[in-house]
């Protein structure tokens, strides 16, 4: 089966399509096969693959092939789904650690990874979803703010944002979202109160202790900013960091929650049916095909267009 591997750490030209056997039915105790249509393209491939996760991978070297998020078919019957079956999830690349991703045409998956994608959920958009979704709600669990609290996020105009702004309206909280210019009508739909411009973060913490002068109770920080926002956060406040390499020193008491999500299929399931009845929006800004993964890689680190690259497979 085709695969792209990463050959050596550095940059987008590393990464090389090759060929490894297909995963053989039954081979795996406990794992079922799904043949891919859509991976989606992820922060954390960029990172690890340009070497700067190099000392959390332990002894994993090239070649091995990145990619978290998947959709596509079952191959293998798993519990209460049959053959065939849409399905989508992600693959907790950090914790399993043995290099197999989903830039490939078949995986092992965990049954309890999977969930199914309704029949009006495209691949591309359900690609884009798992690992988005999962870090999203868990990063606002961890948080634990009550109604009413007021949450910053950063990064509010890619996946993960756009994400934890639906989610965290629905949960009563006053949103104010740092997104792309251009972006403030929709994210305002989505459930943003307030919305300021990208920037440098001086500026950024600018503009939010204009509309709250006190800071805000919380920071969700999709943009993986780090340190430098936690200006705007009120004494005893949480910030909830995204990235291993921008986690800040906790100072004034603010609780600093490192969210690594894990799956969890009934929560990507429930996110699948909004998505589905249109009662949560997901961004895709590429469709490209597997052999066009270096350019994928490209354009994600350019900032070509904020979403989730997706690649076809």
């Amino acid at each position: 089966m085709r695969v792209v591997e990463v050959t050596a750490y550095g940059g987008p030209e590393v990464l090389r399509m090759a060929r490894r056997p297909k995963p053989e039915a039954g081979a795996v105790p406990g794992k079922v096969r799904v043949a891919l249509k859509a991976a989606g393209v992820n922060q954390a491939d960029l990172r690890i693959r340009a070497g700067r996760y190099a000392d959390a991978v332990g002894d994993l070297r090239p070649p091995f092939v990145l990619g978290t998020d998947f959709a596509g078919k079952l191959l293998d019957p798993a519990p209460g789904m049959a053959v065939g079956t849409r399905v989508a999830g992600f693959v907790p690349w950090f914790e399993m650690l043995t290099g197999d991703g989903t830039y490939a045409e078949m995986i092992w998956a965990d049954p309890e990874w999977l969930a199914p994608v309704p029949e009006d959920v495209e691949f591309t958009v359900a690609a884009s979803l798992p690992l988005a979704s999962a870090t999203a709600q868990q990063g606002l669990e961890r948080l634990g703010l009550p109604a009413g609290a007021t949450l910053l996020v950063t990064g509010a105009s890619a996946v993960v944002g756009r994400l934890a702004v639906q989610y965290a309206h629905a949960a009563g909280l006053r949103v104010v979202a740092v997104a792309h210019e251009g972006d403030e009508p929709e994210l305002r739909v989505l459930g943003a109160d307030h919305v300021v411009t990208r920037g440098i973060p001086e500026d950024v913490v600018a503009k939010v202790r204009a509309g709250d002068p006190d800071g805000v109770d919380a920071v969700f920080d999709g943009a993986l900013v780090g340190a430098e926002l936690l200006p705007v956060v009120k004494d005893g406040g949480a910030f909830a960091a995204l990235a291993p390499d921008r986690v800040p020193t906790a100072e004034r008491d603010i609780r600093v929650e490192t969210v690594r999500a894990v799956p969890d299929a009934a929560g990507l399931a429930e996110s699948l049916r909004k998505v589905a009845d249109r009662e949560l929006i997901t961004r895709v800004a590429d469709v490209m095909p597997l052999e066009e993964v270096a350019e994928a890689h490209r354009r994600a680190e350019a900032g070509h267009r904020p979403g989730r690259i997706i690649l076809m497979i």
